[in-house]
């Protein structure tokens, strides 16, 4: 991040397997706000404020906490209307490191249409920030950057031959991308876990319209 100026720009945060997917998910099943932390000890201490905690580290869900790192938890009924403080190994971290931007707004799969389209009509450069694996690449954010950018090869250029490289991968991934993905470390990572039906959904473009933006620190829909 400390090669980009962003303060121009809107930022795309994007950690699909899962923080992202899961704060998509959210608002589309009715969450009031989450707030987003780096660190365990700043987002648990928020519990006694009345705020749903979910904690997830190395793919787990952290004790102590009220929610993982799975999209199906935000379906839950008796979150609607709540706030969530949410910190993850990866996704929360892409975000604090993206605060001084104009603009920071949240990219999964689920409401890839809605971001394009988002980007579309905004006035800002843009800049997707791929959370990645502990400062490593992730295939599957960048799967996700190259669907942005072939959406919008009509319509803005590429800065540099990161997002044709990322496009590139999308096309050659899109028609199965979980068959694509199946030797790729995250994905590994999380089968250990036994963590299967996550992927599959995280993959599945446009099932929501919502686009979680933050301001002040709180991302709202």
């Amino acid at each position: 991040m400390h090669l980009y100026h962003v303060q121009d720009k809107t930022v795309v945060v994007v950690d699909i397997l899962r923080a992202t997917s899961c704060m998509t998910t959210a608002f589309a099943h009715g969450i009031e706000s989450i707030t987003p932390f780096a660190k365990l000890e700043d987002c648990l201490g928020k519990k006694p404020l009345g705020f749903f905690t979910a904690g997830e580290r190395d793919g787990k869900k952290v004790e102590g906490f009220d929610l993982g790192n799975s999209p199906f938890e935000y379906m839950d009924p008796k979150l609607k209307g709540k706030k969530i403080a949410f910190t993850t190994t990866n996704g929360t971290q892409a975000i604090e490191k993206s605060r001084t931007a104009k603009e920071v707004i949240i990219g999964s799969f689920l409401n890839l249409s809605s971001v394009v389209r988002y980007l579309l009509f905004g006035k800002n450069n843009i800049l997707i920030v791929c959370a990645g694996w502990k400062g490593k690449v992730n295939l599957e954010d960048t799967l996700f950057a190259g669907a942005v950018v072939d959406k919008l090869k009509d319509f803005i250029e590429p800065d540099c031959d990161a997002p044709l490289a990322a496009q590139h991968l999308y096309n050659l991934a899109k028609d199965d991308m979980v068959k694509f993905l199946s030797t790729s470390s995250h994905v590994k990572r999380l089968a250990k876990l036994n963590i299967h039906k996550d992927i599959a959904f995280c993959l599945t473009p446009d099932q929501y319209q919502v686009v979680p933006v933050l301001k002040n620190g709180l991302l709202t829909a």
